[in-house]
């Protein structure tokens, strides 16, 4: 509530962005306590991290402070938000308190069903995984095709930064990395970046185990790309990770997916019917969970990274930011100020 308050109160878009990063990391903490730890780590990663990197490129082209408005659109907006507020806490009113043991989805057949068949049918500890990628995975696939058509869409719509005679712009056409005085992130980052890398395959290959699986390992592994980014400038990122290459792994994660439930029906199962992909049903529910979490990574990975570089790129040749100054200004790799 408190950040809330200070996110509508302030006037600085810059703190505005930092305080809807740190509401990012509370609200990760919250689902932390309620024991989504997958979910905290995909929060923790696309709030924090993603959403506020987008902003701050956003406002290192736009600018930082808001423009005055007039008094009774203020009124308006506080109407509509008192309003509205008071329509959401009126419906909490009606929800069972958190844990309660006869709330409907504690008490449901199916959540019951899941939760004894589950560990017997799957052999799988994490119970979220087989949930995700084997009973529903219809759903999940579906999910994957929302993120592959996110991607494609910000491609579309923005597409790579191109000269005026409409050719792409290759790496190495400018010069944004960051300053000398900037070398004590840069080291620290860089020894975070193998670490960050090392985590993101744990949770890729751990999710059958524990929580994790392929939006968490996608979106923690384009976090460490991102900051890659960052430190060494989007004309040197764009050196090691091709934005060609990103837009190859972007269907070919969605690919893998749609290929393994071919495949079950080629083997004369049902689509995504893991069981026949080995002659062991067991071995054959891990085989296809794995396939299908590996094609989810690699499109998450490959969708969030082009989005931060198709904005960064953008951004290029503009102004660039870097970090806030003492004075408040938002301070760029160009040595200017918003």
């Amino acid at each position: 509530m408190t950040i809330a308050y200070a996110s509508v109160r302030t006037k600085n878009l810059f703190e505005a962005a930092m305080l809807f990063g740190i509401f990012s990391l509370v609200s990760a903490s919250f689902f932390v306590v309620l024991d989504a730890v997958d979910v905290a780590m995909t929060e923790a990663a696309v709030g924090a991290g993603v959403s506020t990197i987008l902003m701050l490129s956003t406002l290192a082209v736009t600018g930082h402070k808001v423009r005055p408005r007039p008094v009774q659109r203020n009124v308006l907006a506080i109407a509509v938000s008192v309003l509205l507020g008071a329509a959401l806490v009126y419906g909490t009113l009606d929800m069972p308190r958190i844990g309660d043991p006869d709330a409907p989805v504690q008490t449901h057949p199916i959540a019951r069903h899941f939760i004894e068949v589950s560990p017997v049918e799957t052999q799988i500890p994490n119970m979220v995984t087989p949930l995700l990628a084997s009973y529903r995975g219809y759903d999940t696939l579906g999910e994957t095709a929302v993120v592959f058509t996110a991607g494609i869409g910000v491609l579309a719509l923005i597409g790579r930064r191109r000269r005026r005679d409409g050719t792409p712009v290759e790496a190495g056409e400018g010069v944004d990395a960051m300053q000398d005085r900037h070398r004590v992130l840069r080291i620290v980052g860089k020894q975070l970046i193998p670490a960050i890398l090392l985590y993101a395959c744990y949770v890729q290959a751990h999710g059958d185990f524990g929580p994790g699986g392929g939006f968490q390992a996608g979106v923690i592994f384009a976090s460490a790309l991102m900051l890659f980014m960052l430190l060494v400038g989007i004309d040197e990122a764009e050196k090691v990770i091709k934005p060609k290459v990103l837009e190859k792994l972007i269907a070919l994660g969605l690919l893998i997916y749609g290929c393994t439930g071919l495949l079950t029906v080629l083997k004369g199962g049902a689509f995504l019917d893991y069981k026949v992909l080995a002659h062991d049903p067991i071995h054959g529910l891990h085989y296809g969970i794995l396939a299908v979490e590996l094609g989810v990574g690699i499109t998450v990975t490959a969708v969030i990274t082009t989005i931060i570089f198709t904005f960064a790129g953008h951004m290029r040749g503009r102004q660039k930011l870097v970090a806030p100054a003492t004075d408040g200004t938002v301070v760029t790799t160009d040595g200017g100020a918003l």
